[in-house]
Parts: structure tokens; C-alpha cells; sequence
């Protein structure tokens, strides 16, 4: 299979998997939120960034070593394994220990017993990273698919029936850990790589002398992401902090999938046109307009239609998450954007300067987050904008030097997107305003607008991106269909 191939195909499996994997959750997510309070919702919030930041530990930038070099051996990939299980058992042990401390911190005593029960993922995911990393690599996402959809659907559906029996907050640390204990499970099963009892000190080095820059890098990325959930988790109430994190999954349902489908795309793929200039900024140019295309529209559209969409969906106790998705939303459309910039950087071997980038925008989310303990939730969201607007230009102008593709050339390719998927956003939301319909009658012909809009724009002026995205579709799809045929 050629590169062009396997980015098409690697893009669509991804795809699928991501976009089906959060339908899946978010629509178990919204059969939970109407069983179980914001409160619970927060509680699992509030241990979040600890179980984020020892995953960015166990990791520990390996994945990103592995992907990056061209050859790797067995002995790589089992010195990586049995790195990544010892270091799962230690933050385990270290996570359990800890657990009094956490509750006492949020003054939440019930926190111990979920937070020792919840780190046993540590060690499941230990098992799993050089399955996923191995399978990233051959850019097969086909297997990744089909794992990912069958658990998560599992361990929704025995999430919904233990919220509807009573057992609260233990639904969904159930949940959790049944759907990383059957993804592991299965990769296990269908992957077929087993680690040989090797543990080569010259390859640990090799990987690591690249691996501790991203390390430090995610690491940082991770407390940044999650930082705001402790702070309200801490400073406000389990409750606040509840209605935060579901307004957050509503956002991250399109920002996140277009980043994890990009990031695990175009990281493997760029690294295979590294040597080639010309075709490197030629791939990197497409990839940046095709995301933004379908972000833009997205994000500024789930902005648009925040009100009908929370309460139609979750009902009007969540109400007071539609503000804060509605922001999130402006502050969120710039995250995959950065995240293939700093692949850029990864592509490039520079993780010496994605890491000091990391640091420095970073730095920035300090004032944000005391003026959102003195003035509130709704200002340190709008502060969160101001920081994704000031990473972008940081994260673009570096990564931009580095192929001759400066961030006044990306803003030229990207602005059309974010000019059409804001005018849509703003007749959609006006349209909103003007009809006296239940809200789901609001939603459904909210949607149908916007996707009548856009589909008619892009197809009346043949907008390229769109054609970009369109000719991969068709071409995939007929490749499968004649496929079939000569079988």
C-alpha cells in the first residue's frame, strides 16, 4: 500500500474510531447524566488530573520515540513494554497511598475509596501503550477501531444499568475501568506482538534521549488540560465542577476526535516525508486546511446551538453548562490546530523546543487561573481563549520556520474556513432565537440549516479543501467497493 493510501486509509479508520467511540460514550453519557447528579460527575472530575498526570509518566514520551524511528526491533519495543509495566505498578501504588490526601484536599472523603480503585487503570493502560504504538505505526487503525468501539460499548451499557440500580458515582469508576480493561484485553487477543524478556539499556537510551523531552512536554500539557478542574474542584464545589466537565464533554466530542484523528494520522505520516521538503509542506499545508475546514464549522456550530443541545439531551438541571460550553467552544477550535504544529516539531526531531513551548504557554495559564479564583468560572474561561489565541501564534511561528510555512501563510489558508463556519454559526444561532419551538424541534432545525448552508457553499463555489476532503471519501470508498467486486 502506498503512503497516499494508507493516509486515506489511516484518516477514515481513525476517524471512525474516534467519532464512534465518543458517539458511543456521549450518548451513554447522556443517558448517565439524566440518572446521576452533577455532583458525581464532579467527584469523578476531581480525579482526573492525577490519573492523567501518572499516564503522562508511564508513557513517558516512548510512543512518540517509537513512531518516529524508521526501523524499530523487538528489542525496542519489549525494553519500552516492560518500562512502561513498572512504571504503571509504581504510580499505582503511589496513586493508592496518596488517596487520603486527595480527599482531604477536596475535602471530599468519599474520594479515598474511588480514588484507589480508579488507579488500577494505571496498570491496565501499562499493558496497553505498545499495542496502540505498534498499530500506530503500521498506520493501521482498523483493529484500533473495532477494539475501541466493542468496549466502549460494553462498559456503557453496564454503566447505565449500575446508575439505574443506585450505585451513584460507582457507575461510572466501573465504567472506566471495564472499558480500558477490555481494550487492553483485546488488543492482547487480536494484535498478535508479544514482548521478548529483553531489556536493552541502549535502546532505552537512545529512545529516551528524545522520549523525556515529549515526556516533560505532556506532562506539562496534562496539568494544563486538567489544572482547571482543580482548581474548581477545590475553590467551588463538586457540583460546579460537574457541570464544567460535562460542558466539556459536549465540547471535546468535536475537538477532540479531529485532534486524536490528526495527531495519530499525520504524526506517522509526516515523520515518512521527513527528508522530502517539498512534499513535507505540501502534506503539512493540506492537512492544517482540511482540520480547520471541519473545526471551524463544528465548534463555532455546537457554540451556536449550546442551549437547545444541553437541555434537549441532559435536561434543565444542566443548564448552567451551557455558558461554559458556549465559551469552550471558542477556546477549544484552536486545539487541534496546535496540535499538528507541534507534531511539526516532533517530525523534526525538535522536542527541545516543543518542550521549552510548552513552558512558556504554560506560564500563561497562571494569571488566568487566580483571576478565575477571585471573579469566577465564566472569567477564567474567557481568559482560557485568550491563552489558545497566544499558543497558536507561538506553536505556528516555530513550527512554520522549520518548513518555510510562516503562521501568516496558515492564517491566510485557514481564514475562508473560519469566515464560513462563523457566518453559518451566527444565522444558525440568530435562527435559534427567532423560533418558538420546544428545544428539540430548535435543534433538529437548527442543524439541518447549518448543514444546508454549508454542503451548498462549498459545493456552488467548489471550495478546495472541501473538494480535498470529498475526493478522499470517494476514493476510498470506491477502492473498497472495487475491492469487493474482483474478490
Amino acid at each position: 500500500m502506498s503512503l497516499k493510501q494508507k493516509t486515506i486509509s489511516g484518516l477514515l479508520w481513525s476517524s471512525v474510531e474516534s467519532i464512534a467511540s465518543q458517539g458511543i460514550q456521549f450518548i451513554f453519557g447522556i443517558i448517565l447524566a439524566r440518572l446521576l447528579t452533577p455532583k458525581e460527575f464532579g467527584l469523578i472530575g476531581m480525579v482526573a488530573i492525577f490519573i492523567a498526570v501518572s499516564e503522562s509518566f508511564i508513557n513517558s514520551g516512548f510512543s512518540s520515540a517509537l513512531i518516529r524511528k524508521k526501523n524499530c526491533t523487538q528489542a525496542d519495543y519489549s525494553t519500552v513494554f516492560f518500562f512502561n509495566l513498572a512504571a504503571g505498578i509504581i504510580f499505582f501504588i503511589l496513586l493508592f497511598l496518596s488517596a487520603p490526601a486527595i480527599g482531604g484536599f477536596f475535602k471530599e472523603p468519599g474520594l479515598k475509596s474511588i480514588v484507589q480503585v480508579l488507579s488500577i487503570v494505571l496498570i491496565i493502560d501499562s499493558f496497553t501503550l505498545i499495542q496502540r504504538t505498534i498499530l500506530t505505526k503500521r498506520i493501521d487503525f482498523k483493529l484500533q477501531t473495532k477494539v475501541t468501539l466493542i468496549s466502549s460499548f460494553i462498559a456503557g451499557s453496564v454503566a447505565i444499568t449500575l446508575a439505574y440500580k443506585g450505585f451513584g458515582v460507582w457507575s461510572l469508576v466501573i465504567q472506566t475501568l471495564l472499558r480500558q480493561a477490555l481494550n487492553s484485553f483485546f488488543l492482547w487477543l487480536w494484535n498478535k506482538w508479544k514482548p521478548s524478556l529483553i531489556f536493552s539499556k541502549v535502546s532505552f537510551r537512545e529512545l529516551f534521549g528524545f522520549g523525556s523531552k515529549i515526556l516533560l512536554s505532556g506532562l506539562i500539557d496534562t496539568i494544563y488540560r486538567n489544572v482547571y478542574q482543580l482548581i474548581i474542584g477545590k475553590y467551588f464545589s463538586a457540583e460546579q465542577l460537574g457541570y464544567y466537565t460535562r460542558a466539556g464533554q459536549f465540547e471535546s466530542l468535536p475537538t477532540k476526535n479531529i485532534t486524536n484523528i490528526m495527531t495519530r494520522v499525520s504524526y506517522p505520516v509526516l515523520a515518512q516525508m521527513q527528508d522530502d521538503p517539498v512534499m513535507l509542506k505540501s502534506g503539512y499545508k493540506k492537512m492544517i486546511r482540511s482540520t480547520m475546514l471541519v473545526t471551524f464549522l463544528l465548534t463555532l456550530g455546537l457554540s451556536a446551538v449550546a442551549e437547545p443541545l444541553v437541555i434537549s439531551f441532559i435536561g434543565e438541571k444542566w443548564r448552567i453548562s451551557v455558558v461554559y460550553l458556549q465559551l469552550m467552544c471558542f477556546s477549544g477550535m484552536f486545539y487541534p490546530l496546535h496540535a499538528i504544529n507541534l507534531n511539526m516539531l516532533n517530525v523534526q526531531g525538535r522536542s527541545d523546543l516543543f518542550l521549552k513551548l510548552e513552558i512558556i504557554k504554560k506560564l500563561l495559564i497562571i494569571p488566568t487561573i487566580i483571576i478565575g479564583v477571585i471573579f469566577g468560572i465564566k472569567i477564567m474561561l474567557i481568559g482560557m481563549i485568550a491563552n489558545s489565541i497566544i499558543a497558536y501564534f507561538l506553536n505556528s511561528f516555530y513550527s512554520g520556520k522549520l518548513i518555510n510555512y510562516s503562521t501568516k501563510e496558515q492564517l491566510l489558508d485557514i481564514m475562508p474556513s473560519f469566515l464560513l463556519g462563523g457566518l453559518i454559526a451566527v444565522i444558525v444561532f440568530v435562527l435559534g432565537n427567532l423560533l418558538t419551538v420546544t428545544y428539540l424541534i430548535k435543534l433538529i432545525l437548527q442543524l439541518i440549516t447549518g448543514a444546508v448552508l454549508f454542503f451548498g457553499y462549498c459545493e456552488l463555489t467548489k471550495m478546495s479543501d472541501y473538494l480535498y476532503l470529498k475526493q478522499i471519501l470517494v476514493e476510498n470508498v470506491l477502492r473498497r467497493k472495487l475491492f469487493k467486486f474482483h474478490e
